[in-house]
């Protein structure tokens, strides 16, 4: 097994019987621009049936556990998981390959898909693309209780945290389902699964980051005296033993959550919650804002939501692939 695998969030079926016609190409700016969306598909029914079937994914749970889980997320191409130096990361490129190998651009899935979302959707997906970012990501080592994982998983996405890293935990313990405490954010979130700490900071250290541990000591800088406008990947530990041995000697620097009260710890899906929210709110200070992808960068990661929005989405663009090959040849 390969040390980073992607999750799968979807269990794709076959496409609702969808009688339309394609509609014209449509512009980056009339979907992620909430003034300038329109309605382009042609019943309401459709797309709001398409909408329903989104929210039966599988748990978190099951993508940790299940092998038959972890298998692909993301749906657009991805770079290569290559130990180069990335200056700026991003992980997909403007390509969504067909299983016939016909290619589409992210903008002719977006114009495929557009007649299957309703304008409420779209606009959601518009506002928070311009908040997502990647120069923040989430480590979470080790973690034992499955409602921590997704207590995290949650507050990455409602933070616009795009990327969360998932080093291997005890799969041999029980472990509860937390379905609910998620709310199906992981179907939103960019999740790389690692068998080993060293080889996932080794992976982020190429990709530009940063690492930064959780960790009460002399040398823990705290997290209010720390530039979070340099992209950094914040790292939560083991809810007993806390951060290993080996990603403290690994990583970059030590930070610390001040605390004024009796007890030294904050739970560790609540520590990563506001380590995260203290970072966003920095880098808004520092530099207006932090969503900060460009806008082909928003072309893509839209492509990928749209993607990823329905069990029908994937079938639906296939089967595009397959009427645009029979006119190429």
């Amino acid at each position: 097994m390969s040390a980073c695998k992607t999750l799968s969030c979807l269990s794709l079926s076959s496409p609702p019987s969808l009688k339309r016609t394609h509609p014209p190409f449509l512009s980056l700016s009339s979907l992620i621009h909430p003034t300038l969306t329109r309605r382009c598909y042609t019943s309401e029914l459709n797309a709001s049936s398409i909408e329903e079937s989104e929210s039966q994914s599988a748990s978190v749970q099951h993508f940790l556990t299940s092998p038959e889980g972890v298998s692909t997320l993301m749906k657009m191409e991805r770079k290569p998981l290559l130990h180069q130096p990335q200056r700026r990361w991003f992980p997909y490129l403007d390509t969504f390959r067909c299983r016939n190998d016909c290619v589409l651009t992210s903008a002719e899935v977006i114009d495929v898909l557009a007649p299957c979302i309703s304008e409420v959707r779209k606009q959601r997906f518009g506002r928070v693309i311009r908040n997502r970012s990647y120069s923040v990501c989430l480590v979470v080592e080790g973690l034992c209780d499955f409602g921590n994982v997704s207590a995290a998983f949650r507050s990455a996405d409602a933070l616009g945290v795009q990327s969360v890293h998932v080093v291997s935990c005890d799969t041999n313990k029980r472990y509860k389902d937390n379905r609910h405490v998620s709310m199906g954010a992981e179907k939103w979130l960019d999740i790389e699964l690692w068998d080993s700490t060293k080889e996932c900071f080794k992976m982020l250290k190429s990709r530009g980051y940063r690492i930064a541990t959780t960790h009460v000591g002399m040398d823990a800088v705290s997290i209010h005296d720390l530039d979070w406008s340099c992209p950094t990947a914040i790292v939560v530990g083991n809810e007993n033993r806390g951060i290993s041995d080996e990603a403290l000697e690994l990583s970059d620097l030590h930070c610390c959550i001040p605390m004024t009260g009796m007890v030294d710890s904050f739970n560790v899906s609540v520590a990563a919650g506001i380590l995260m929210h203290h970072a966003v709110c920095d880098r808004i200070s520092r530099m207006g804002r932090h969503g900060d992808l460009t806008v082909e960068e928003c072309q893509i990661l839209l492509a990928e939501f749209s993607l990823r929005h329905s069990r029908s989405a994937i079938s639906i663009v296939e089967d595009y692939g397959k009427r645009k090959a029979a006119v190429l040849t």
